[in-house]
């Protein structure tokens, strides 16, 4: 084994001594030291976590979310259920600051543990033990919190409020922002690997499931946030074809267009993009304007012509000869 590998292991077998000693042999011990936002939308009523780290697979392990209801980060010597347990008791009428005192007063081994919560009304909370390693920091601000361990310098929390509060734009963006400033001043001190952004909405109608705004992770990249802000784009890009779907089911042309076009000015070289923009205006009788398109979307990727012979039988385009005609021999 490396030498990194067998240091990190004694350093786990050390602290799963102590807390076995501690008679906590339930305990949930998992090293993800990282740097972490959660926060919330004051305007939107939107609530977000975004991380990064040098740990594989980050998002499924510290950022929690659920819409109306709070946002999670749980870190350090990471206990996950801090992230279920804290959105059940915010739920369950808690603010953020009484939900983590709660878990916290419940946690053997708070002290190994380091948590950022906000809720639906914009409350933050925080908590670092002071047996995480250094350099450590957490900063809460207005509707915001962020923490971070094991970091190059100790000015990584200052870089990332500062950044926070300064940014513009929708929450995700400024998230981002938090999370692109933590790295530019060293971020982990071990390097970049994994990193996660989830943001839902703040209507505690919304399933959880319905009410994820964005839900990206990177698992694995030499340059995570670089990949994480690249598919906030992919991501934007889709969510306005889905608009413009709306939009056109409700019968408004004007909007429909806008959107997609938006949506091809995000990623103009995605073909696929391109042809459910075609579909959707040929389904809904503007097949003039559709056929450009669709002879776009065919000269970048050919098996859409033949795909598109399909769609009549799913009920997805017009069963009309004339109008298939038109579409199949678009040059």
């Amino acid at each position: 084994m490396h030498r990194t590998g067998l240091l990190l292991a004694a350093l786990l077998a050390c602290f799963t001594t102590a807390l076995t000693k501690a008679d906590d042999v339930s305990r949930a011990l998992r090293p993800v030291h990282t740097y972490s936002i959660v926060a919330r939308d004051s305007k939107t009523g939107e609530l977000g976590v975004a991380v990064q780290t040098h740990y594989f697979g980050v998002g499924s392990r510290v950022v929690w979310a659920e819409p109306g209801i709070g946002a999670v980060a749980t870190q350090s010597f990471i206990k996950t259920a801090y992230g279920p347990d804290g959105l059940d008791l915010m739920r369950s009428g808690k603010t953020a600051a009484e939900a983590l005192a709660t878990l916290v007063k419940a946690d053997a081994h708070a002290d190994v543990r380091q948590v950022g919560m906000v809720d639906a009304t914009g409350n933050v909370a925080n908590h670092t033990g002071q047996k995480s390693i250094a350099e450590y920091c957490d900063i809460a601000g207005a509707e915001y919190t962020v923490q971070a361990n094991l970091m190059w310098k100790s000015t990584v929390c200052e870089a990332m409020s500062q950044a926070y509060e300064s940014a513009r734009g929708d929450l995700a963006e400024r998230l981002m922002f938090a999370l692109e400033a933590a790295q530019g001043e060293g971020g982990d001190i071990r390097g970049k690997q994994s990193a996660a952004l989830l943001v839902v909405s703040g209507d505690a109608s919304q399933a959880a499931w319905d009410g994820r705004i964005f839900d990206l992770r990177i698992e694995d990249h030499k340059a995570p946030l670089i990949e994480l802000r690249r598919l906030l784009t992919v991501a934007r890009a889709y969510r306005l074809m889905s608009e413009g779907d709306q939009h056109m089911a409700s019968g408004d042309i004007e909007k429909t267009t806008a959107a997609y076009r938006d949506a091809s000015a995000l990623m103009p070289d995605n073909h696929e993009l391109i042809f459910w923009h075609a579909l959707t205006l040929a389904a809904y009788g503007q097949v003039d304007e559709s056929l450009p398109l669709f002879s776009k979307a065919f000269a970048m990727w050919p098996l859409w012509r033949e795909l598109v012979q399909r769609m009549p039988a799913a009920g997805l385009l017009p069963d009309d000869a004339e109008i298939m005609q038109r579409i199949v021999t678009v040059k």
